[in-house]
């Protein structure tokens, strides 16, 4: 097996160590003998363009290892990171099922391992196993619903309320929502968070500080520690998700 950028490079779906839940990494024996021939692995370095916004779709792109993120640009040049794809994601389904370009740009972060499928191949396994436009549907549904969050956030709420709130999510994908202080690893700059949150680096540099200063969190390079999630989700406010407390018979649901 070949190392390529500390990836070990696996062509067969069938033996790929990065095989999840992604529903083609879940497609039966037969289908997925099928997508091995159709598709073309490659890795890429940090900072590697896959597709530019507003291209037409040339194909769809699964991500198999590494870290992508995921822009759109202004008239004016202002840039805004719509989200972060991670490993399992398919990129580019909607432009490719719909012949619409590509509604944004997808860069590297990291060294990433990608399998690209032309439009017209996809489309053709999907006439073939129609079995799997399901799946193609709940992928497409659930991409908009992180697109609609993530407007909801930059559009509805303060520059402390989203910056923790973006914190407090990332910490929740590497397993430590359920920690009263955790660490975790940022691949973004200070002012591609900006990017991700609509606001200025400055203010992303200056709100990182004043939540050190109320001791929420440590920054060392690309690491954050979390010291606080209690008070980072205060500082949060209304954006963070949370289950509603079960309220006894004696509560009074007006004292809360």
């Amino acid at each position: 097996m070949q190392v390529v950028n500390g990836f070990e490079r696996s062509e067969n779906c069938h033996t790929c160590k990065f095989r999840n839940r992604n529903f083609f990494c879940q497609l039966d024996r037969v289908a997925l003998k099928e997508f091995d021939a159709i598709k073309s692995l490659s890795i890429y370095p940090t900072d590697a363009v896959l597709f530019v916004e507003r291209e037409d779709p040339r194909g769809i792109f699964v991500l198999c290892e590494g870290c992508i993120k995921l822009s759109m640009c202004s008239e004016e040049g202002k840039t805004l990171i719509m989200r972060i794809a991670k490993p399992g994601e398919v990129l580019g389904l909607m432009a490719a099922v719909s012949g619409i370009p590509y509604e944004v740009t997808a860069e590297t972060l990291r060294p990433s391992q990608v399998a690209f499928v032309r439009r017209t191949d996809f489309l053709n396994f999907i006439n073939r196993h129609p079995e799997n436009y399901r799946s193609v549907i709940n992928h497409i549904a659930s991409s908009y619903g992180d697109v609609c969050e993530q407007l909801r956030v930059v559009g509805l709420s303060s520059i402390p309320k989203r910056l923790a709130k973006v914190l407090l999510d990332w910490s929740d994908e590497a397993g430590g929502q359920s920690r009263a202080s955790s660490r975790i690893s940022i691949h973004l700059t200070q002012e591609e968070i900006g990017e991700f949150i609509g606001s200025a680096r400055e203010t992303v540099t200056r709100t990182l500080r004043d939540f050190e200063n109320c001791h929420l969190i440590t920054v060392r390079g690309g690491r954050v520690t979390i010291h606080d999630r209690k008070g980072l989700e205060r500082a949060a406010g209304g954006l963070i998700r949370v289950t509603p407390p079960v309220l006894t018979p004696s509560r009074n649901p007006t004292d809360t």
